[in-house]
């Protein structure tokens, strides 16, 4: 614990005079740059890195290049790995990043890399270094390539000047350097720990059950002795009571009720195409997400904040952070695959209290019109205005509803309005927003990918009190109370990331999964694999 305190103190302390030093001077220093000590080997080696270090140099982009001579420059120019026991300690710590869901063997150097001399080798060891330190506190992979998040105010993150905070003052205790880039995140603490203590044990194996009706409990099915097993292996079922019985019995259905809880699906015991989908994941798939959202959590730690909104969107999940801990946890409708709710990272400045609602173009395009084509009453039955682009009445008769133009459908604020009692609102370019919803019953479903983009919050009123003050709490109550639409800017605006992610534990090492509503997680399997 003390040699954490003192890297943490020194990287505080190093962190600033890094920064300038990196903004001071070029990473990259040639001859006619920088002057180079001839009696260097270090200097010397980087000056002819092609030539000194073929097989290294093969493996280095310019950026690379630039940490590594930033890095050595840090030290002095002097070699850094010549002690045996620091070496050791180094292996080990690249050996325990398996437990972060990362290949030891990417950190590892090619024969070719340490073709040479000891030089070579000694910069080969500290590229794997800054490299495994790097991809600790960011991430292996690029997440604006697979998972690009929007950002309201985009992050001007130098890494770095961060990974060589820690790496320098880290040579004094390898270990503490680590779990100093680890992000501290609940959520990435309890999935390693998690996932260090399953990735040693055999995977388990089970069949897929066959697809077939709807099957709800007491009824008889042949898939039934399948699914007995299947839950037996997986620990939701103690004991087989009939083995080879077709009733589909009360133990079972608990047993059902309890995956379905696990897997954000709706605990209601009957299995249809959403929980046979989650049934029949394999064991090695399972496995891989806990690895892929360990990826995931370490993208998060860059944009979390102490006190912030956090909807997780495949788990249709939202919690409220004060101080850096969970307060408040509630139920939301996500976007459908088709339009789904997009990743990004905004403030919320302003609630809407007792919105009207403008249809948006695309559910305008693809979901009134067509409606309004077949029979016009339907504006009437939907509480619709048509107005013109500058929000003027236009007369229903008078619109060629085969070709409308540029006209806009509203709907005023009352207890069918989409919206509810109030929208919650955050600048982004998307046009979503969080609000309340008068489609209750849906929150009882799962998975809850229901909306055309912007998130539907169940108990959206007691959102509301934990953004603003008592006061405000007040003041919106009387707001509300006219029917009337308002615009209520807050006076502290709340950060809020609507993010993605499929697999977590709790601090008692409890694993739940979400459905991958979106389609993702094979493509992260893929890109860690090949280490693109």
């Amino acid at each position: 614990m003390m040699a954490m305190i003192g890297v943490k103190q020194l990287f505080k302390k190093h962190a600033c005079y890094l920064s300038l030093f990196l903004l001071a001077a070029p990473l990259v220093a040639t001859a006619q740059d920088v002057p180079v000590d001839h009696e260097n080997p270090v200097q010397l080696v980087f000056t002819r890195l092609s030539a000194a270090c073929p097989g290294l140099a093969a493996h280095l982009d310019v950026s690379t290049q630039s940490l590594l001579q930033a890095f050595y420059q840090q030290q002095g120019d002097q070699p850094l790995w010549s002690s045996s026991t620091r070496l050791e300690t180094l292996q080990a710590q690249l050996q325990q990043l398996a437990d972060d869901g990362l290949d030891p063997a990417d950190y590892r150097s090619p024969a070719s890399a340490l073709a040479g001399d000891a030089l070579c080798a000694d910069l080969s060891l500290s590229q794997h270094y800054l490299q495994a330190l790097h991809d600790l506190h960011y991430g292996r992979l690029s997440q604006a390539r697979f998972e690009p998040m929007w950002h309201a105010h985009p992050l001007q993150l130098d890494r770095q000047a961060q990974v060589l905070a820690i790496a320098g003052p880290g040579l004094l205790d390898i270990p503490a350097a680590f779990a100093l880039a680890r992000p501290s995140l609940e959520q990435y603490q309890n999935l390693r720990q998690l996932y260090a203590q399953q990735r040693q044990l055999a995977l388990p194996h089970w069949q897929p059950l066959p697809s077939g009706p709807l099957l709800r409990p007491q009824m008889q099915d042949a898939r039934v002795p399948e699914l007995a097993q299947r839950l037996l292996k997986e620990g939701y079922l103690s004991t087989l009571a009939n083995e080879g019985d077709t009733l589909y019995s009360s133990d079972l259905v608990s047993a059902v009720k309890s995956f379905q809880l696990s897997h954000s699906l709706q605990a209601d015991g009957v299995i249809g195409a959403g929980t046979l989908n989650e049934l029949n994941i394999s064991p090695q798939m399972r496995r891989e997400q806990l690895r892929i959202n360990l990826e995931r959590f370490r993208w998060l730690a860059q944009d979390m904040e102490p006190n912030s909104l956090l909807v997780n969107l495949a788990a249709a999940q939202l919690i409220v952070y004060q101080g850096g801990v969970p307060v408040w946890q509630t139920r939301t409708q996500v976007g459908r695959a088709e339009r789904q709710t997009p990743l990004l990272k905004s403030q919320v400045t302003r609630l809407t209290l007792n919105p009207t609602w403008t249809v948006p173009p695309t559910i305008f395009r693809e979901d009134k019109l067509p409606e309004i084509r077949r029979d016009q009453s339907f504006l009437n039955r939907q509480n619709l205005q048509v107005l013109d682009s500058e929000g003027h009445p236009l007369a229903v008769e008078d619109i060629d509803w085969d070709n409308p133009g540029n006209i806009l459908l509203r709907q005023d604020a009352g207890p069918r309005n989409p919206l509810g009692q109030m929208a919650i609102r955050f600048p982004n370019p998307f046009s979503v927003y969080l609000h309340d919803t008068p489609s209750q019953a849906l929150f009882n479903k799962g998975p809850r990918a229901f909306s055309s983009g912007c998130v539907r919050v169940e108990h959206a009123l007691q959102l509301r009190d934990l953004l603003v003050s008592p006061a405000e709490r007040v003041r919106t109550d009387e707001l509300l109370s006219t029917g009337l639409t308002h615009e209520f800017r807050l006076s502290t605006p709340v950060p809020i990331l609507l993010t993605y992610w499929t697999a977590q534990a709790d601090s008692h090492g409890q694993l739940s999964y979400a459905p991958d509503i979106y389609g993702r997680d094979a493509a992260l399997v893929v890109a860690l694999d090949s280490k693109l």
